[in-house]
């Protein structure tokens, strides 16, 4: 969860009152947030000839992007505490009538084709909220906005540019500017250069240094308000002295974008001269004809069932008295004229995390307080878990092999496609790993279609321990299947490896035999009804065989020549190929640097099922 510093005396005084550490935890736990640390005695360090005021840092949920800042705490704890009323958010027009407007070109769809934007009118800042509002920028990028891949914000000085705006994406070469707090113009080639080896602004550079296109908003006289999701315009920088702040932000997740214009124009409209008024911006897009005003924040409508929520509370409150317990938590709610067991509910703009009736019912609970709620003396849960039939199965197999000596193992899912392919002698055909779009590194490219590679590598890097080494995994592969929705399927295998100075065949085929036989699975010999050599092409159904498994030679490229077999499996009739074992090529025991021999063995556990 993430912390939040902010200054005791400031916030005291925003919430009318002093409190002891022992009292702010309380409060803060009544509300679902947690007191962190109280600097007030610790040694604190001096900054600009002053000693750091006392903080207090404050853990709040991952949900509630809405306090991720000074102001969003103290009104929130406010609202709770019944110092405030619900803030009423408004779209107010500019006095002129004519809204500002951001046109968006077709070429934005080739790096980020969404953008949002508002504007603050006659904000008044100090240095505290000054600093609150570059640090809530801060927190967004970071969290929801995922390192400004998803959305990236832009504030500017709407006194120092004109609109209407543009938002394009032009060619590095093509956009110039004076970037912020720099002195000198250079381009977009000339930029991600300077900025390389930044530690700030660096990490962000990926993101489009490779896009034959660079994202870019202009002015109506070509000014360039910022490069996005990288910097702005030193043109148009805030300062403690700006009072009309133009908010602009670009994304690729549509969603994500305008909850986060939400969140930022909630919390510092109130630095407005009329509180909670916010100037519309229009959006002119041009890809898609689309003409719309942001930021919406008019509230989301709701249902919450009263039954619901007292069943799940332990409560038994009446309609009224829930509706008195969620304003304190920001909502605006009323009984239901229609049904006196469900109550209107209305999300403000700042929680866009409430998404279902459990999430209001969560809220009731916080406003009644958790300590408060009765006791129950028996469990009023109305299921009854039990594992999945995947799962025990795999905990029987992980539990047989431990007892016959093996030790379980659990490698990375992920795999370069060199280890999982050319490696172990096989081929890809392009139709069988999924395969990351962007890989970090190398050495994870894929979802590795065998266990075989995490168990290679894990006797790697132990090799130094005494031998033999007998390790074993039970845990999922990963398929291409375009017949699927997701166009890929998981399957869980179980795989073991013997590494020593001798090759462990014999052991590796008793491990085999132990698990089929705890599995209830009969080996089938000839004498029992198997007819031929290769009945890997029996696949027909055919009741009057029995059921059981057996094993065949195979001669693969993964293994020594002539020391390996496939297994087969009958089932109601029917046999399929259920994996191989047998001794590592010496090829593949080079790839993984591996000096003794190595006898594997791994099954697909799914058709037990």
């Amino acid at each position: 969860m993430p912390t939040i510093s902010v200054d005791k005396a400031e916030l005291y005084k925003a919430l009318g009152q002093e409190y002891t550490t022992e009292q702010f935890e309380e409060l803060c736990f009544d509300f679902g947030i947690e007191l962190d640390e109280d600097t007030t005695d610790q040694e604190r360090p001096i900054v600009n000839g002053k000693q750091e005021p006392a903080q207090l840092k404050i853990e709040i949920p991952a949900n509630r992007y809405d306090m991720l800042c000074f102001e969003g705490i103290a009104l929130m704890l406010n609202i709770f505490r019944g110092k405030l009323p619900l803030p009423n958010y408004r779209l107010v027009k500019p006095q002129s009538g004519k809204l500002e407007s951001i046109t968006v070109t077709k070429n934005t769809e080739r790096v980020r084709p969404y953008v949002s934007a508002a504007i603050l009118r006659n904000v008044t800042f100090t240095q505290e909220s000054y600093n609150s509002f570059i640090s809530l920028q801060d927190k967004l990028h970071q969290n929801l906005a995922r390192q400004r891949t998803l959305v990236a914000i832009g504030t500017h000085d709407l006194d120092t540019i004109k609109g209407p705006f543009t938002y394009d994406a032009l060619p590095p070469k093509e956009i110039a500017f004076i970037p912020l707090n720099q002195t000198k113009k250079m381009n977009g080639e000339a930029l991600m250069e300077f900025y390389a080896n930044d530690k700030n602004l660096g990490k962000y550079l990926n993101i489009i240094k490779d896009k034959p296109v660079y994202p870019v908003i202009f002015d109506s006289e070509k000014t360039v308000c910022s490069l996005p999701p990288i910097i702005n315009g030193n043109h148009s920088k805030i300062t403690l002295k700006t009072t009309n702040v133009f908010i602009e932000m670009t994304a690729t997740d549509r969603t994500k974008l305008e909850i986060v214009n939400n969140i930022i124009v909630a919390m510092f409209s109130q630095y407005c001269a009329e509180e909670f008024t916010i100037e519309p911006v229009e959006i002119i897009s041009e890809h898609n004809g689309e003409s719309r005003i942001t930021p919406d924040i008019s509230p989301r409508s709701a249902e919450a069932e009263v039954d619901y929520i007292n069943a799940c509370t332990g409560l038994d409150e009446s309609p009224e008295r829930i509706c008195e317990l969620l304003t304190k938590m920001c909502y605006s709610a009323k009984p239901s004229s229609k049904d006196k067991n469900i109550i209107d509910v209305s999300i403000p703009p700042t929680r866009a995390d409430v998404l279902h009736q459990c999430d209001i019912m969560e809220d009731v609970a916080i406003a009644y307080g958790f300590n408060n709620l009765p006791r129950s003396s028996y469990n009023k849960s109305s299921t009854v878990a039990q594992p999945l039939l995947m799962n025990k199965l795999g905990d029987i197999v992980r539990l047989e092999s431990a007892m016959a000596g093996w030790t379980e193992v659990m490698p990375l899912i992920l795999c370069s496609h060199d280890e999982n392919f050319a490696w172990l002698n096989r081929k890809d055909d392009g139709n069988t790993a999924v395969k990351l779009a962007n890989p970090k590194t190398a050495e994870y490219q894929i979802v590795r279609t065998s266990l075989l590679p995490g168990l290679l590598k894990t006797i790697r890097e132990n090799k130094k321990h005494s031998v033999p080494i007998k390790v074993f995994e039970v845990s999922d592969v990963a398929f291409k299947d375009v017949t699927l929705e997701r166009k890929s399927k998981n399957e869980r295998h179980f795989a073991a490896a013997w590494y020593g100075k001798t090759s462990g065949f014999e052991i590796v085929h008793g491990l085999l035999d132990r698990v089929l036989l705890m599995l209830k699975t009969a080996f089938v010999t000839h004498e029992e009804g198997l007819e031929g050599k290769k009945l890997q092409y029996d696949v027909k159904e055919d009741p009057s065989k029995p059921d059981g498994y057996w094993i065949e030679e195979i001669d693969e490229p993964t293994f020594f020549s002539g020391h390996a077999a496939a297994i087969f499996l009958r089932l109601n009739g029917k046999a399929v190929r259920i994996g191989e074992f047998g001794i590592l090529h010496p090829t593949v025991l080079d790839k993984f640097e591996l000096r003794y021999p190595v006898s594997t063995l791994e099954i697909n556990l799914e058709v037990f099922l």
